[in-house]
């Protein structure tokens, strides 16, 4: 009998260590999509279409911001492209802008390569995400998406 557990046990084992190997496989794969999706929005040509989102989201100049890239994804709008400066200073303008805008700041995060600020306002919720993905220290990747409440 303890024969059997002890084969049981070194089993279990074995299945959750090719578990484990699974996973990790599967994170490396999706980290490269978000970078193929990165570096498509930071080398795009700009939108001729106006971007979907909420009617006074903020508007930052066109020298510093460059929107490229715009889909749908059930109810969320995703509006993707690149701000000519890093991270810090892309977190603190949009922050600054959505503030200005009458837009409810739900939470922000400055890391140093990335960071999030997550805003409501107009019947809408979203969050302006902001990665160190453009390949310059000067270029920041810039992911819009927002909702319906």
């Amino acid at each position: 009998m303890l024969r059997q557990i002890h084969w049981l046990a070194l089993f279990g084992g074995i299945l959750a260590f090719a578990a484990a190997g699974c996973g990790g496989g599967g994170e490396k794969e999706s980290e490269g999509a978000a970078g193929k999706a990165a570096e498509a929005a930071c080398n795009g040509s700009p939108l001729s279409d106006t971007p979907k989102l909420p009617a006074s989201f903020p508007q930052i100049e066109e020298d510093k911001l460059t929107y490229t890239k715009q889909s749908t994804q059930g109810p969320t709008e995703v509006v993707e492209g690149y701000f000519h400066g890093d991270v810090e200073e892309a977190h603190q303008e949009f922050k600054k802008e959505l503030q200005g805008a009458g837009f409810k700041i739900l939470f922000d995060e400055l890391e140093e390569h990335d960071s999030e600020v997550s805003w409501e306002g107009e019947g809408r919720t979203g969050q302006v995400a902001l990665r160190e993905e453009c390949g310059e220290s000067d270029k920041t990747y810039v992911h819009i998406t927002n909702r319906p409440e």
